[in-house]
């Protein structure tokens, strides 16, 4: 208790925290090889939007299998019935999927013309300064969170990290036009990840989140390529036979059920950064392991990658995020 008679906030020990970067870290590169297969799904269909579609389905049919089956998903959504009835939690936190689904349209809309490295620059951008300002209104079930001096300085080096990485591909002005749309979705991570916290809260289980992100998503996707549709026409691609080009939705499961298991220990903003560094290091991964004729890493780019790692350990060894 204070002097003033009221519960001090309680820390969050530093093992979760540890523990929730790791897994946020892990789910970074998950992303990195989500981004390449939608990308991909987008030129093989030449609709980016029918790639997410595709993408989102994919992941919600999974979970709709999934989530009836374990206790733990069924005791959720129960859960989650008995908070929106109640008002513990809003309607409107329940509508992260829909900056899901922004996210994985502009991966199939533009990493074929921007490339997955101008398509991260814009990305990072967008996350780290809206993830300063979620936490600091408090949207992510941990509440307010301050602008301390270390989580603004491993925001900065974050965005500094990966233009570092990338900056001889930011020439064209073209492509930082289409860039915007990334931007925005980036924005947009940040509230989906406190939200869906939120969500998790409520309902006690990852799981009963990711589907309740998917569903909002998929329904999302589905009116945009319905007008769309109405308007352009069909799509002039078709289905490609490689079944690795379907994995981009039960990837985006892991990342959401991860995101929304981990919110609380971590904040949004340190979240967003340990997940950036996994799409950083993902990157570089991908690029040397299955370089395209866009990805050729040389030094500035391995540079990058390691300076964006020492952005998410400065805004770690910052104060300790309070409940």
């Amino acid at each position: 208790m204070s002097a003033t008679g009221t519960a001090a906030p309680a820390t969050v020990p530093a093992s979760r925290r540890v523990a929730g970067i790791g897994l946020a870290t892990a789910s970074g590169v998950a992303v990195a090889v989500q981004s390449r297969i939608n990308g991909e799904l987008g030129v093989r269909l030449a609709d980016g939007i029918a790639a997410a579609v595709v993408s989102f389905g994919l992941g919600l049919l999974v979970l709709l299998v999934l989530v009836p089956a374990i206790p733990g998903g069924r005791r959720g959504m129960a859960e989650l019935r008995t908070a929106l009835r109640d008002g513990s939690l809003r309607p409107w936190q329940c509508l992260g999927g829909v900056c899901g689904a922004f996210l994985v349209a502009t991966q199939g809309l533009t990493i074929g013309t921007l490339g997955v490295a101008v398509f991260t620059v814009a990305v990072v951008a967008g996350q780290s300064a809206s993830g300063l300002s979620v936490d600091r209104a408090g949207i992510g079930p941990m509440g307010r969170q301050p602008v301390t001096a270390a989580r603004l300085a491993g925001a900065a080096l974050t965005v500094l990290a990966v233009v570092l990485a990338v900056g001889d591909r930011l020439g064209d002005p073209g492509a930082l036009a289409l860039a915007l749309l990334p931007l925005l979705a980036g924005i947009g991570i940040a509230w989906q990840q406190a939200v869906n916290g939120r969500v998790r809260a409520a309902s006690g289980s990852a799981l009963a989140a990711t589907l309740v992100n998917f569903t909002v998503g998929t329904v999302a996707l589905l009116v945009t390529f319905a007008v769309e549709v109405a308007v352009r026409g069909r799509p002039a691609g078709s289905f490609p036979g490689e079944p690795w080009l379907y994995l981009g939705g039960p990837i985006g499961i892991v990342f959401i059920a991860i995101a929304a298991a981990i919110v609380h220990f971590t904040g949004v903003l340190l979240l967003g950064l340990a997940t950036i560094a996994g799409q950083i290091v993902g990157a570089v991964l991908l690029d040397l392991a299955l370089p395209t004729e866009a990805s050729h890493p040389g030094p500035a780019t391995l540079a990058g990658a390691g300076l964006t790692l020492v952005a998410v350990l400065v805004a770690a060894l910052g104060p300790a995020p309070r409940r």
